[in-house]
């Protein structure tokens, strides 16, 4: 066993610091507790870094107190620090320098472009470095580096102050960064010259939903219920024409009841009505929501606002916390059930009795199935109720239970189990992608399960892009739909075609599947019996409009669209390849959008540098323009593109198309240019008209 590096727990550092406080006031004992002794590793080299415009180093923080967070986007509790350390930010300003280091759990957190999705969604303002193989991780690892999260503090020489895993509380951190800020500055040590960041969540453009997170379908009142997650809010449309009826919360995070237009919430997740009460998992205030749809007005049915503490038992639901509450379902009683995902447990709330408690697991983050309270759970996310069995999506174990409420047993139903993966501790850890028989089969991170009256179960197995069924009798699941799960994608279309990007909730209406297609910001809809998916367009966008500012409309008819091209013909020689992207007339590029190109050929005929392949551009000149090498033969040009547009007069909405161009390409002699020119026209959608089919 590799021998430790003896560095301080934080907690020991602020015991020792006050307690050499209350013996000298004046001493250098003091300020010995705020120095390290040992220096921090390098930043290995050739790692993706967000938010900064460069890869940074330890002499690039040098001067600054540097807090480090080891942390994977689908655990909880890294979840629950993102506000402390954004209150830690706020109070030390440009003193503490707070770096993500984003070792990933599962195979998908660890891809670049998924970890930008996240820090756009929780709204990251400090650096973070994609460590998805876990280069910084074993650099520290002999410091303690074992957990997520686990947090590192460098003092501002460079040394390593203490480390602590964990969640951390506010006060302890603050405590002891308190006495560094004093310190440092007292010996003039302190930089607060602010570091040079490039915020991700500059680079993505508004859209009409914001990382959706759950949707819930009630055919009985035609309505479809959207929790628009990123902008704080709930979108009720008509399910058939997808027309937004109403909105619920003014769009920016908060904990505020009231009229709809003043209500606030802060990430919400899953809902479940119940008569005219639409009821709501408020994740991160930390609270379920009551939102009376004949009144239009919120109140606080559960929960404080402040986060429970472990081994919480609840009470009277109006002053016990609770913790991250993620989806509801009722069962038949009136009983209001929640996936509690931060304690690892499934809760009741009794409406009547107005009491709110823990019903399954016994809080233990595991994998373990049998009786309701001794089994253990790993980050319930997705709840859905039938016959007596509360179904429920285990996130972190990727595996989808449920729990039997009249025989009073946990069972699993898709994943792994205790069974198959006799160590415990590697039950969390089997996961993947495999459909067949429970056990055998291999989930990544789902988030959401609901079923029809065929009797099936249905799931969003989120990390890997797809929608599942399980034969809950067989304990077997299959793949129905979702072809591009190693990336996620953005296509309507049938089994064969349809790609989904992290969706994260699921609802059933009328031979129907909505889907909550988070990081496409769009709802989907699968056809069960037609077999195939479509993407909402809302026929009234303005109504989900926040100000003025320019707004992207998603899910447009031009979205996975193909593209083929008649053959091109170019000399040999250094050229290039010149894009034309003829605009409808009295539209323009959206300058403040990404405009973005993947370019990929066999290499034979027509070469591209590495550095060209994938070009990100604000406000591109037109056309586009692309060096490229021409050698004799032939080849296959292809580039996907990604086009933000708005109309000219009215600024403030805007089209996406996403498409992909095939051009053969022949280079010979007699080709006149080394130049392969290519030309597409975008033809804007029609909108559907509000209030009919």
């Amino acid at each position: 066993m590799r021998k430790l590096i003896p560095v301080a727990v934080l907690t020991a550092i602020l015991g020792a610091a006050l307690a050499a406080a209350a013996q000298d006031s004046g001493g250098g004992t003091v300020r010995s507790q705020y120095e390290g002794r040992i220096p921090a590793p390098e930043f290995p080299g050739g790692l993706d870094w967000l938010n900064v415009p460069a890869p940074l180093t330890l002499a690039d923080l040098r001067g600054k107190i540097v807090l480090l967070d080891f942390w994977t986007y689908g655990c909880i509790n890294c979840i629950h620090m993102i506000p402390v350390l954004a209150q830690l930010e706020e109070k030390y300003g440009s003193a503490l320098a707070v770096i993500g280091v984003h070792s990933a759990k599962f195979d998908n957190e660890g891809r670049t472009d998924n970890i930008r999705q996240i820090v756009q969604r929780y709204g990251l303002e400090h650096p973070v470095v994609n460590d998805s193989g876990f280069d910084v991780w074993r650099t520290f690892g002999a410091f303690g580096v074992n957990a997520w999260p686990t947090f590192v503090l460098i003092d501002p020489r460079g040394r390593v102050l203490a480390v602590q895993p964990g969640e951390v509380p506010f006060e302890a951190f603050d405590r002891v960064i308190g006495g560094m800020v004093d310190y440092w500055d007292s010996l003039g040590e302190l930089d607060r010259t602010p570091l040079t960041l490039a915020l991700e969540r500059d680079q993505r453009p508004n859209t009409l939903l914001a990382f959706p997170g759950k949707v819930l379908a009630d055919a009985a009142t035609n309505r479809l219920f959207i929790a628009d997650s990123g902008h704080h809010r709930i979108v009720i449309a008509d399910l058939l024409t997808y027309e937004v009826l109403d909105v619920i919360g003014g769009g920016a995070p908060g904990l505020a009841d009231g009229a709809f237009e003043a209500a606030r919430f802060n990430q919400p997740q899953g809902m479940a009505l119940a008569g005219s009460t639409l009821y709501i998992a408020d994740t991160k205030n930390h609270a379920v929501r009551a939102a009376d749809l004949g009144a239009r007005t919120v109140r606080t049915a559960a929960g404080t606002g402040e986060k429970a503490a472990w081994g919480a038992v609840g009470g009277r639901a109006d002053v016990s916390a609770i913790a991250s509450p993620w989806d509801l379902a009722f069962d038949d009683s009136g009983l209001l059930h929640i996936a509690m995902a931060g304690p690892h447990q499934l809760w009741a709330l009794d409406l009547n009795a107005g009491v709110v408690y823990p019903l399954v697991g016994s809080g233990r983050e595991g994998l373990v199935d049998g009786p309701l309270a001794e089994s253990q759970l790993a980050q319930p996310s997705g709840l859905y109720f039938r016959d007596g069995v509360l179904y429920f999506a285990d996130s972190e174990s990727s595996s989808i239970r449920a729990a039997d409420l009249t025989n009073g047993q946990v069972f699993t139903l898709a994943g792994p189990t205790a069974e198959t993966v006799p160590n415990p501790a590697q039950r969390l850890f089997a996961f993947g992608d495999v459909d067949g028989p429970v056990g055998q089969s291999r989930l990544q991170h789902p988030l959401a399960v609901t079923g029809g009256p065929d009797g099936y179960l249905y799931v969003a197995d989120t990390y890997n892009s797809k929608i599942k069924r399980i034969d809950p009798a067989a304990r077997q699941i299959v793949t129905l739909y979702g072809v591009d799960g190693e990336t996620g994608g953005f296509r309507d279309g049938g089994p064969d075609e349809a790609a989904f990007d992290e969706p994260g909730g699921l609802a059933y209406a009328d031979g129907r599947l909505y889907v909550a297609d988070t990081n496409n910001h769009a709802i989907r809809v699968i056809d069960l019996a037609a077999q195939q998916v479509t993407t909402v367009v809302f026929p009234n966008p303005e109504a989900l409009q926040i100000g003025e500012r320019p707004t992207v409309v998603a899910g447009n008819s031009a979205l996975g669209a193909q593209v083929a091209l008649p053959e091109q013909t170019a000399a040999p020689g250094d050229g290039e390849i010149v894009l034309d992207i003829v605009l409808p007339e009295g539209y323009k590029l959206n300058a403040l959008a990404p405009f973005s190109a993947d370019w990929v050929t066999s290499g034979e005929a027509v070469i591209i540098a590495e550095a060209d392949q994938r070009q990100r551009l604000s406000d591109p000149a037109l056309p586009l323009r692309v060096p490229a090498r021409l050698l004799p033969g032939s080849d296959l040009l292809h580039v996907d593109l990604t086009i933000y547009y708005c109309e000219a007069v009215n600024e403030s909405l805007c089209f996406v198309e996403q498409v992909s161009i095939d051009a053969p390409v022949t280079v010979t002699a007699n080709g006149g240019q080394p130049v392969v020119s290519l030309t597409h026209t975008i033809v804007p959608p029609e909108l559907p008209t509000a209030g009919g089919l």
